[in-house]
């Protein structure tokens, strides 16, 4: 009996040893399958706009792969700000380093001058691929900048939001940043300027609670997840469990925080639209 066992536990080790083997030869990142309806489909099959062909759920994309579809014309701003390490958090350091190395920036956010089909705006997309976008001490110093470069231009400004919240390694100087820029965009609101704001997945924390939610016009794409607390925070908090739509951009929406749902495919003419009868001051 005791040989009977040890010949299926050899069995099964070589079973998961060849299985093993096998993951080996399928390399990451073939197949992306939808978090939102579950349909898989081969990455390589993605057109440029990265999203679900089922039900129109955006992957999430870099900042700077976003703007090749989004944008006819764009000159960088405060390219060269870059996280500091105020609180030497153990292993920041590499952390940043992976994050730079991964989205192609030196911080959380691109901004600049950007050009839609004649329409002249100040930009910003916040960078998922970096760090989950959180915000830091430097990536509110950014899009400070943007506001108040944008109100001295007299332009309006579109944010794309993306954003795990604000940035731990930072302690509290990252929470700062929420009153920060809110101060620059009131401001930029003082003047007449049009702000506008396109919620993508994720969107949560500090960034939620602060300037995302402070725009003339809030977009989101479809099934972008879109709230304050994570999921198991809320569930603890209030010992009931949530709806499985309940952070969605579409749910939110329906309750009256967002404006309007706008596919990837139609944000360049949507906010074209948008910028051309709205965005210039009338003062």
């Amino acid at each position: 009996m005791v040989k009977l066992f040890q010949h299926k536990n050899t069995l099964t080790e070589k079973h998961v040893k060849a299985n093993k083997s096998a993951d080996d030869r399928v390399p990451d990142g073939l197949i992306k399958k939808c978090p939102k309806c579950g349909h898989e489909i081969f990455a390589n099959q993605l057109d440029q706009y990265a999203t679900c062909p089922e039900c129109d759920y955006g992957f999430r994309i870099s900042a700077k792969k976003r703007s090749k579809w989004l944008l006819d014309d764009f000159e960088e701003w405060d390219s060269e700000i870059s996280p500091s390490d105020p609180l030497h958090f153990p292993n920041y350091d590499q952390k940043i380093a992976k994050a730079k190395k991964a989205s192609g920036l030196n911080e959380a956010v691109m901004t600049g001058l950007a050009t839609i089909q004649g329409q002249q705006f100040a930009l910003g997309i916040m960078d998922p691929t970096f760090i989950m976008g959180s915000l830091g001490q430097m990536t509110g110093e950014k899009l400070s900048r943007l506001f108040e470069k944008a109100t001295e231009k007299k332009l309006p400004v579109v944010l794309f939001t993306a954003s795990g919240g604000a940035r731990m390694q930072e302690g509290i100087l990252s929470l700062m940043q929420m009153a920060k820029v809110t101060n620059a965009v009131a401001k930029h609101s003082q003047a007449g300027l049009l702000y506008i704001v396109v919620l993508t997945d994720p969107t949560t924390g500090g960034v939620t609670a602060s300037f995302a939610n402070e725009g003339d016009i809030i977009l989101a794409e479809p099934h972008a997840m879109v709230g304050f607390a994570g999921r198991r925070v809320i569930e603890q908090t209030i010992h009931e469990k949530l709806a499985a739509d309940m952070q969605d951009a579409e749910n939110v929406l329906k309750h009256g925080f967002i404006d309007h749902i706008v596919k990837r495919q139609d944000e360049k003419k949507t906010l074209a639209w948008l910028l051309q009868f709205g965005g210039e001051n009338n003062d």
